[in-house]
């Protein structure tokens, strides 16, 4: 009984590690915005995701203690003639995100939308961890979208 639980665990074990691998050689990016202040009330942040070369993930977070929830991308869109795309919340609620130079103009329909700006995510003043897979600033956070959301 002793040899194949020793074999099972071992294969997992083999297997585990070449996954690792895998994930580390298919890079994964995020650009982080966001409006208002953290830790309050009125603090709003969304993160776009992709990995190895196509787009993947998007998340809204909000609120002091930064609640989050997934949306889903609709698909490219223009608003007043500017180019976006659209997102969804599970509950129905959509929003459209127009890049504007570095910042995302972000609004549901009707309403005057909020300019989200990139947010660095990593260490301030030595404290803090380093976001690896995060893009670097606002000009390659601008790039990522054009990439990756909006091609």
């Amino acid at each position: 009984m002793q040899a194949p639980l020793f074999a099972i665990t071992a294969t997992l074990l083999l297997f585990g590690a070449s996954a690792r691998a895998q994930t580390r050689s298919t890079p994964t990016k995020v650009a982080s915005y966001s409006y208002g202040t953290p830790g309050t009330v009125s603090y709003e942040h969304l993160s776009f995701w992709a990995k190895a070369g196509k787009r993947t993930d998007i998340f809204y977070s909000y609120g002091p203690d930064r609640k989050e929830v997934t949306v889903k991308y609709l698909g490219k869109t223009q608003l007043n003639g500017e180019p976006g795309f659209k997102v969804r919340f599970a509950n129905g609620n959509v929003l459209s995100v127009i890049p504007k130079g570095t910042l995302l103009a972000v609004s549901a329909a009707g309403q005057t939308p909020n300019n989200f700006a990139w947010e660095y995510e990593g260490p301030v003043n030595g404290v803090g961890t380093f976001c690896d897979v995060c893009v670097a600033d606002e000009k390659e956070a601008v790039q990522f979208m054009q990439t990756y959301y909006l091609k």
